[in-house]
């Protein structure tokens, strides 16, 4: 049978509520004075942007929510987003001293959200481009994070941007792809019109390739960033994926964003194919929308499990359940055109490849299939593009990793289409250290800041971000990247 909504709009809207509700003013003072103020404070080292996190909880404490916003946005255009989607339990967090002193850190993330609510409430404008604008016009192809992350560091650096977005929105995965519990689309759209007011030009609903060639831009624009994201979902490639009840995992989360929650249609009994954080976004809010049983299908172990651990405690928690070392064969349907279950077998990892074991071969009921076992890479796309530009043989652009330039001299990139997917943070410096590089290469002066980049890694290791992280957050995130 077809799938259907499950819940009434009151049932959907309780169940889908924020996970971690604002904090009160009496909240905030509290944990705001929990923070030791560290002169040399590891939590900025941690934070991808370089937000100077002591001073903006230090005016939390005064009472000066304002400058702590100011001080945020600064640092991070979108630190509102960031406030509810970055993983700080790994970041910002993680490096939290007082977490060492006395294992529970300072809610970092939290009093972003408290003072960054309190600019985009107040719809206060804290940040401004140049009166006068003499700079070069630079072309951002992409409404993500990395595209809003560089069109903002640009506009302030005073020159003339315009942001193509192929979606009538934008925002990227900020407005059509986070968990709805975590973060509503509301929040990214008022970061998009805070960025508008630097003086961006948002031109949505339009293509590169198809609505407008790259080489027109070329042509109009003195620079462009490239910022698409990766592409649509990967393919299982086993018989049956074309049933209708199986879809792709951004797009089931994309409709719990753009419609009433109670109208998005759920199975009884939900399988998640993947074991990343977007697979657990989908299977706990497919558990939230009603499903009875959601069951996450990985091919590998639990301590293989690329997802972070505090991710998937709360699917835990909301009932979820999890399905190791089994990887999908067949979607069934029995000759009823409609998903019925997988045939699933049994794997075993060898040399590091995952094998599955013959003869292991079981079947699991379902009525829904989701996948998300990742999404392909632009290659095609940025071919299409810019036949010159230089890909890794993994299919992201070959960039430098301090200014973002390619080997087109005027092409710059960052984000998912240069780093293969990686956190909303990462993706909003990345964006600013390549507007950083596309000033310097349109004749500005070099910027200096919380993004200038450092060649000296912690014990010699290299750094995403482009400065000194602590060793408990590489080792963090070096675990994560093996799992993935």
């Amino acid at each position: 049978m077809p799938i259907s909504p499950k819940l009434g709009p009151e049932a959907a809207a309780a169940n889908l509520a924020e996970i971690a509700p604002p904090y009160t003013r009496q909240e905030a003072s509290i944990e705001a004075n929990r923070c030791l103020f560290c002169f040399d404070a590891p939590c900025i080292q941690a934070c991808p942007t370089g937000i100077d996190i002591p001073s903006f909880i230090k005016k939390i404490a005064t009472g000066n929510l304002t400058g702590s916003a100011r001080t945020i946005l600064s640092a991070n255009i979108l630190g509102a987003s960031c406030a509810r989607v970055c993983p700080t339990e790994v970041l910002c967090e993680g490096a939290c001293v007082v977490l060492d002193r006395e294992g529970d850190p300072v809610k970092i993330g939290r009093l972003q959200r408290y003072a960054t609510d309190h600019a985009l409430n107040q719809k206060l404008r804290l940040l401004k481009a140049p009166a006068n604008r003499p700079g070069k016009r630079v072309a951002v192809i992409g409404g993500g994070p990395a595209g809003l992350g560089c069109a903002a560091e640009l506009a302030q650096l005073g020159h003339q941007v315009v942001i193509f977005e192929k979606k009538p929105l934008a925002g990227g995965l900020n407005t059509y792809g986070i968990a709805y519990y975590k973060m509503k689309p509301e929040v990214s759209l008022a970061e998009v019109e805070l960025i508008q007011h630097l003086g961006v030009e948002f031109r949505c609903g339009l293509e590169i390739g198809k609505d407008l060639s790259a080489g027109q831009l070329e042509k109009e624009f003195d620079a462009i960033f490239l910022g698409i994201g990766l592409g649509k979902g990967a393919r299982l490639n086993i018989p049956g994926e074309e049933l209708p009840e199986v879809v792709e995992a951004l797009d089931f989360i994309e409709e719990i964003h753009t419609r009433p929650l109670h109208q998005v249609a759920v199975g009884e009994r939900v399988a998640v194919v993947g074991g990343g954080n977007t697979a657990i976004d989908a299977v706990t809010q497919a558990r939230r929308l009603g499903a009875r049983e959601a069951v996450i299908v990985y091919r590998r172990g639990e301590a293989e499990m690329p997802a972070y651990a505090f991710e998937q405690e709360l699917a835990r928690a909301d009932g979820a359940r999890f399905l190791f070392n089994a990887v999908p064969l067949e979607v069934l349907s029995n000759g009823t055109g409609h998903v019925t279950g997988l045939k699933l077998a049994r794997t075993t990892t060898a040399g590091g490849k995952v094998q599955a074991l013959p003869g292991s071969e079981f079947v699991e009921l379902f009525d829904m299939v989701i996948k998300a076992i990742g999404e392909e890479k632009q290659t095609a796309l940025l071919r299409r593009m810019f036949p010159k530009l230089q890909l890794h043989p993994r299919g992201v652009v070959v960039r430098d990793p301090d200014t973002g330039q390619t080997n087109l001299p005027q092409v710059f990139s960052g984000g998912d289409c240069a780093n293969g997917g990686r956190e909303v943070v990462n993706a909003v410096a990345e964006g600013k250290k390549a507007a950083r590089g596309i000033h310097a290469f349109l004749g500005g002066a070099p910027v200096t800041g919380p993004l200038q980049p450092s060649r000296q890694g912690v014990k010699g290791q290299p750094l995403g971000a482009g400065f000194d992280r602590p060793i408990r957050v590489l080792e963090m995130e070096r675990e994560y990247a093996k799992r993935k």
